[in-house]
């Protein structure tokens, strides 16, 4: 139900209507793209007192609020910001909420930007970072301190996909009155809403799903009551803020972002299925599959899964170049959450604690929206490439 008693509307009717209010701009479907850096006033009593709407084009335009708004909505949050790039996304609200002296606990199995700006700009500025198991985290607590301000959780984990507990970590961390963030980009808020478990920042690579398109690089944060108005100062401080062309590319992916995830994630179940079977592949890190190990975690906390999962190749110390050198469907790039299908070999040597599979080298798979018979085709291409490979090598 909604506040108004009235049920709840569906995920696709909330994308396709949120932070969409056509009778302010003469009936048009879409909100227009606002251009602004200069904002004027009637006159200086208004100027001073910045009493108007609008004041300057960093602080947000009407195209930047539809957004705001849509994503606020979807996440159950008091507010949300937007800026350039997912790692800005990150970075924005660490440097909000941490300061010289505090302590950053964060989980081990972490996107590899954030992990490069944990342990080099905020070292630099004279923040401790502390890495944990994500398999830890229901008893995070004993690894918070007086000086912890932020714990930061990314699940599933970057890469490997571990599963962690998010409302106990969030629980420990609320107790202790550190902020918890999240990375929350491989399930949309369509399938995992932070903040409804007590988590107070989620943070989305907007670029991924909510784009779709592979064109356009954004970030937002969503944030509750008690941490918003806080990040939205730190944003306008550090002057950062998304173009209103690129925000009104992520709007319009926006829309259609249900119907594609779910095509996304169809498909990608289906050859995580084939791919367990197969004899090249010692492993398949999906956390829908009920053979990981934490699937029940996921099931328990996720109302879906997304497109983005890795496997184990069976070749201990092997290359899995000729494995993806092979492909002809899937590209070889970062990103994922676009219409196009990629893979790529995954670097693990940054971990502390949730260490790399010892069979194989990890490749992961973003899963597009080809057809599922081509894209089994490739992966076939793929195995057999490397397989041949072994074999020449004896």
């Amino acid at each position: 139900m909604d506040p108004t008693g009235k049920p709840a509307p569906g995920p696709n009717t909330r994308l396709a209507h949120g932070g969409n209010r056509p009778s302010d701009y003469h009936g048009f479907v879409n909100p227009p793209v606002v251009r602004a850096s200069t904002i004027l006033f009637p006159d200086s009593a208004a100027l001073k007192g910045r009493s108007q709407r609008y004041t300057y084009g960093l602080s947000g335009t009407p195209t930047t609020e539809a957004l705001e708004a849509a994503l606020s909505e979807l996440e159950g949050a008091a507010g949300t910001i937007l800026v350039p790039s997912g790692l800005a996304a990150v970075t924005v609200p660490l440097l909000a909420f941490l300061s010289a002296g505090d302590h950053l606990l964060m989980v081990d199995c972490i996107y590899g930007p954030t992990r490069r700006f944990a342990n080099t700009v905020l070292k630099r500025l004279g923040v401790e970072v502390e890495y944990f198991d994500p398999k830890r985290a229901e008893g995070i607590a004993d690894l918070i301190r007086a000086e912890t301000k932020v714990v930061f959780l990314e699940a599933p984990g970057s890469n490997t996909f571990e599963m962690l507990d998010i409302g106990a970590a969030a629980r420990a961390a609320r107790a202790a009155n550190a902020v918890t963030m999240i990375d929350n980009t491989w399930a949309t808020p369509l399938h995992f809403r932070p903040l409804d478990h007590g988590v107070d920042i989620s943070i989305h690579a907007l670029t991924k799903y909510p784009s779709g398109h592979s064109d356009v690089l954004m970030g937002s944060v969503s944030a509750n009551e008690a941490t918003y108005r806080r990040l939205r100062d730190t944003q306008l401080t550090l002057g950062i803020n998304a173009a209103p062309d690129d925000v009104y590319l992520v709007l319009r992916g926006l829309r259609s972002m249900g119907v594609r995830l779910d095509r996304h994630a169809e498909t990608a179940m289906r050859l995580a299925e084939w791919l367990e079977g197969h004899e090249a592949v010692a492993r398949v890190l999906h956390p829908a599959l009920p053979s990981f190990d934490g699937h029940d975690l996921w099931k328990r906390q996720f109302a879906g899964a997304s497109g983005l999962f890795s496997i184990v190749l069976r070749q201990p110390h092997g290359d899995p170049a000729p494995f993806v050198d092979a492909l002809e469907l899937f590209g070889i790039g970062w990103s994922w959450g676009g219409f196009e299908s990629l893979a790529v070999p995954v670097d693990l040597s940054d971990r502390t604690l949730a260490l790399a599979p010892d069979e194989g080298p990890v490749v992961r798979l973003q899963i597009g929206l080809e057809d599922f018979t081509d894209l089994r085709t490739d992966l076939e291409r793929g195995l057999a490439a490397l397989a041949a490979r072994q074999n020449k090598n004896g």
